[in-house]
């Protein structure tokens, strides 16, 4: 069984909005401010132990706007963002243009229960606040990546808002992504020992 795994850039007060700075939001582009340079490797381990893509409709739309266009630059890692299975959920976007995209317009908690039955590997949730609400709500989440940077906003979407359920979290492992930034490897405390069929042990 495939696990639910949500990755995220994140300031220090939480907000995972944004990084890139193509949101139009005003406080965009954080993402860039400190370098990380053992961050592309972490997030091409992502994908290479991942089967499949979820996303929410924001994200889904600029990554589609985006990654299309950058496979020659980006090499290997472009490829598999290209040709891994996306699942999108939506019920406004009536057409999905990235390659291997299928929209979830239905029932989204029944959906990803089987989408953890059809794939081995991790599905891969990058940005997506709202969906990654969803999901926590369900107890669909397996794991959380964050890559902790040293910047408060003050504003923004946060992967924990208020009104979030409370809940322990387990770190399973963390490093430096570079000299300000951390890689944070998180499990709800209930998949402490078991996580996919595989103990941790």
């Amino acid at each position: 069984m495939g696990k639910v795994v949500v990755t995220e850039f994140m300031t220090l007060d939480g907000v995972i909005q944004d990084p890139g700075g193509s949101e139009g939001t005003g406080h965009g582009g954080w993402g860039f401010r400190h370098p990380t340079p053992d961050g592309q490797q972490f997030k091409f381990n992502e994908l290479l132990n991942s089967d499949a893509q979820l996303f929410g409709r924001v994200t889904y739309e600029g990554f589609a706007a985006a990654w299309p266009n950058m496979e020659e630059e980006t090499g290997e890692f472009g490829r598999l963002m290209n040709e891994m299975p996306k699942y999108v959920v939506s019920t406004t976007l009536g057409d999905a243009s990235w390659k291997n995209t299928t929209i979830i317009s239905g029932d989204v908690v029944n959906e990803v229960s089987n989408l953890k039955q059809k794939y081995r590997k991790d599905i891969l949730v990058s940005g997506s606040a709202a969906l990654v609400g969803t999901l926590r709500d369900h107890d669909l989440i397996d794991e959380y990546h964050i890559m902790m940077h040293p910047i408060v906003l003050g504003t923004g979407k946060r992967l924990f808002p208020d009104g979030t359920t409370p809940g322990d979290l387990v770190l399973v492992d963390s490093s430096l992504a570079g000299p300000d930034v951390l890689l944070l490897v998180y499990r709800p405390a209930a998949r402490r020992s078991f996580i996919g069929g595989r103990s941790d042990t």
